[in-house]
């Protein structure tokens, strides 16, 4: 079995947690599936759980770079010598990343974030799309701070060919 989650801000990707937070258990109430990998409380999007332990392992393990979409709300405009800097690979403290695909987007049609991302007056956001096929911990924030646009919102699009496409926050489809 295999079920797409798209994950709403601020829940956790485990069903269950200590401090009371929002869980899976939360929205899923199926019973003996796994996440296959992690998105991070903050992050939002697509989530794959499954019972199937071959399948978990060929998700979250980077040695079968499967390729993971996002879609990043940046502080300020990227110029080509930053967008450039990602394609090529960003020096983090755990090591050099990945090359990635990253290209400006327009603002994708997504459901409004609550709390919404804080808005700076001077300070101008964008969209960008970023394809990376590893999974560092908070790789993504980190590489775009490295490149000075913060990231204010994150969302994984896709994973493989998985996507939320027509999945709105919080909601899933078992797909097998």
């Amino acid at each position: 079995m295999i079920i797409l989650f798209n994950k709403p801000f601020n829940v956790l990707c485990q069903f269950t947690d200590k401090e009371g937070r929002k869980t899976l258990t939360d929205y899923i109430p199926i019973k003996n599936v796994y996440a296959a990998g992690r998105l991070d409380y903050d992050s939002e999007g697509l989530v794959i759980l499954t019972d199937d332990g071959k399948l978990q392992n060929l998700i979250s393990d980077p040695k079968h770079k499967l390729k993971k979409t996002y879609w990043v709300q940046v502080e300020g405009l990227p110029n080509e010598e930053s967008l450039g800097k990602l394609r090529k690979g960003i020096l983090l403290k755990d090591g050099l990343t990945k090359r990635a695909k990253v290209k400006l987007i327009s603002e994708p049609i997504i459901m409004e974030r609550n709390p919404p991302i804080r808005k700076r007056k001077n300070i101008p956001t964008s969209w960008i799309e970023l394809r990376i096929i590893e999974g560092k911990n908070r790789q993504v924030r980190r590489m775009t701070a490295a490149v000075g646009h913060p990231t204010l919102r994150l969302i994984r699009y896709s994973i493989g060919n998985w996507t939320i496409e027509n999945l709105n926050p919080g909601n899933y489809i078992i797909i097998e």
